[in-house]
């Protein structure tokens, strides 16, 4: 009863002040800055109450992302000195980025795509999957490229890193011809795929080439007898699951990492880096948006399944993922109503965990989206080679994303390192990442439900009649 009142009570300060905002900035209204400063902190008094009230990391998240604004606005000083915190934040999410990724890839490609086993389903399932989030990304890139959420931010100023260079050309350009300078990158990209020494591509944060590693050593592993195979299966098994503790451990200072970021920004660069960061999170809802239209509302159609009770089988795992941020906690009702659907429970077990680590759909997007983003605020003018190049890293690298929230950030901060982008600008996202990773969650377990019922069509096993059983279940 007293959390229920104090919601409304919430709900009706920060309308106040939403009000007196737009009064104030659109319609040009006379309120003196002591009426606004009171305001934010009355809204701050009660923000503070309603988290201690709701027990919960995603209110501190958002109650802290606002803090952190108030901050930066009222003492922009003592906001600047708070960003060590928030490259703190960023240097413990660096720590996961190797064994997160190893634990995953190994563990998704020995333990659940032994290809002897499940035949057919397997080069379907990552068929579906590697298409999917392909068209993912590039949607991403197309709408971060139209909306240009990014550009008009001055960063100048910024003391703690460099921007970014253009690379020397390397002596071995030099001596080639025009022509076969793009031949050369591309064979050189492909050289810096390979692993030299695991343990020192780990310690410098060569993501691809960890991925590179983790590939082939899965696949080496799924060939190995099932005696010895099982042994390694657990252990990276194991390993996954640590690093998702280990995430979830990270995640408690993400409060304070996040409000320190939103403080450090706000003060520095002040309030108008907001427009830029909504522009953000409108331009992925967006884009989200048409990614399902494309691909999600055809793929439906084309195959003939029905809609409106996809939808009703999909609605609670959504609700479950948008609330949590997290695909896992969904996990056990999706499969769930996916049997009830009329997908075989063989190809239910296999395609939503193999989904899991290589169908992330809306993460993919998000990646490229926000990469571009981080270009675009450094004042880097990609070009469509290099974007694609990007994109290409996001494609691989993104298989290896773990369900668990803001994984997908690890991806961003090691793809960001990759190409030259500043990380540090990354700060700046993370006080919207909660808003965005909602979003992008729901899209990822809405493609890893729509995948089972692909694949089970695929392979002429989806009964045709469930869908409208289940439809009945639940009216019922």
């Amino acid at each position: 009863m007293l959390q229920s009142k104090f919601k409304f009570i919430t709900i009706a300060v920060v309308t106040i002040a939403i009000v007196l905002t737009l009064l104030r900035e659109l319609v040009g209204l006379d309120i003196s800055e002591t009426t606004m400063f009171a305001t934010r902190w009355a809204i701050a008094a009660v923000l503070i109450i309603h988290a201690f009230l709701k027990k919960n990391l995603t209110t501190w998240i958002l109650v802290c992302m606002l803090l952190g604004v108030f901050v930066g606005i009222d003492y922009p000083n003592a906001a600047m000195a708070l960003q060590p915190l928030s490259k703190g934040f960023i240097k413990l999410v660096k720590t996961i980025v190797a064994p997160i990724i190893f634990g995953t890839l190994v563990y998704g490609i020995a333990g659940h795509s032994d290809l002897k086993q499940v035949g057919r389903m397997a080069w379907k399932s990552m068929s579906y999957f590697i298409t999917a989030t392909t068209i993912a990304i590039f949607i991403g890139l197309a709408v971060i490229n139209v909306t240009k959420a990014g550009e008009g931010i001055d960063i100048q100023n910024m003391p703690q890193e460099e921007l970014p260079t253009t690379k020397k050309t390397s002596s071995a350009l030099e001596h080639l011809p025009e022509h076969v300078h793009g031949l050369y990158k591309a064979a050189n990209f492909l050289y810096d795929l390979f692993p030299e020494n695991i343990v020192k591509s780990m310690y410098e944060n060569q993501v691809l080439q960890v991925v590179v590693f983790s590939v082939l050593f899965g696949v080496g592993l799924a060939m190995v007898e099932e005696k010895k195979r099982k042994p390694m299966v657990e252990f990276t098994e194991s390993l996954s699951e640590v690093m998702f503790k280990f995430t979830n451990l990270i995640m408690y200072f993400a409060p304070i990492g996040v409000g320190a970021a939103m403080a450090y920004t706000v003060g520095h660069l002040g309030v108008d880096i907001l427009k830029n960061l909504f522009m953000l999170l409108g331009s992925l809802y967006i884009a989200l948006i048409v990614f399902m239209l494309v691909v999600f509302v055809p793929v439906m159609v084309f195959l003939k399944i029905p809609i409106k009770q996809f939808l009703k089988a999909i609605k609670e795992p959504v609700s479950i993922a948008f609330a949590t941020t997290s695909s896992d906690a969904a996990l056990p009702k999706a499969m769930s109503n996916m049997e009830k659907f009329g997908v075989p429970r063989k190809i239910v077990s296999f395609v939503i965990p193999t989904g899991y680590s290589f169908n992330l759909d809306g993460t993919s997007l998000y990646l490229s989206l926000a990469s571009i983003f981080v270009a675009q605020a450094a004042g880097m003018n990609l070009s469509i080679g290099e974007q694609m190049a990007i994109a290409f890293t996001l494609m691989v690298t993104s298989k290896g994303v773990a369900a668990v929230p803001r994984a997908s950030l690890i991806v961003l901060i090691a793809t960001a390192e990759q190409f030259g982008l500043p990380v540090f600008i990354i700060a700046a996202i993370l006080g919207i990442d909660e808003l965005m990773d909602m979003a992008r969650t729901s899209v990822n377990v809405i493609g890893n439900c729509l995948a089972t019922v692909v694949v089970a069509k695929w392979e002429n096993e989806f009964d045709d009649k469930a869908p409208y059983s289940f439809d009945q279940a639940i009216e019922e």
